[in-house]
């Protein structure tokens, strides 16, 4: 399955334009709501170009579609735990 990155560019505008009027999330970066807390995370626009982070975005529009429609934003189906440990090894 190949990342889809045309519908991810609308989720990501929509994302970008309601994170901006809130002014918390710098340029750059992107907020992502992970877990079933949906705990917030702010991540630079550069981990779009991982490989296993574009996994962890095909398998939340597969769960969740392109907009969820209670969060303003990225949702994963992952769990924190598991977010981190992708996302650790990125810096």
């Amino acid at each position: 399955m190949g990342f889809r990155l045309r519908g991810i560019r609308k989720a990501l505008f929509a994302t970008n334009q309601a994170s901006s009027k809130a002014g918390d999330v710098p340029k750059g970066y992107l907020a992502v709501y992970v877990g079933e807390k949906m705990k917030r995370f702010v991540v630079p626009l550069s981990y779009l170009n991982q490989p296993s982070f574009q996994n962890l975005l095909n398998q939340a529009v597969e769960e969740f579609g392109y907009e969820d429609p209670i969060i303003c934003g990225l949702s994963t189906p992952c769990s924190e735990d598991v977010f981190r440990r992708i996302t650790c090894c990125f810096n």
